[in-house]
């Protein structure tokens, strides 16, 4: 019998990852969705929760696309029409 080590995430205990350094960096972007979302909320308060939700999680995947254009690049945008980036 073999044994099998798997790591999961403490926000989202659903998800198991076979390595710690993956569980530990899905657990830092659910963070930054989180606290992104909240954020968003304040800013618009005619957002609905689902979808704040939905959009902080697409800016916490997607955050070195949106580091770069922050970072006076703007066209670095066009990185996630172009690839799909979900």
């Amino acid at each position: 019998m073999a044994v099998e080590i798997v790591y999961r995430s403490s926000r989202d205990p659903e998800q198991l990852f076979m390595d710690k350094a993956q569980a530990d960096r899905h657990d830092k972007m659910l963070e930054l969705a989180e606290n992104l979302g909240e954020v968003l909320q304040r800013a618009v308060p005619q957002l609905g929760e689902q979808l704040a939700e939905e959009i902080s999680i697409y800016m916490a995947r997607n955050r070195e696309v949106f580091a770069k254009a922050f970072k006076s690049n703007p066209e670095a945008l066009a990185e996630l029409d172009a690839s799909g980036a979900a």
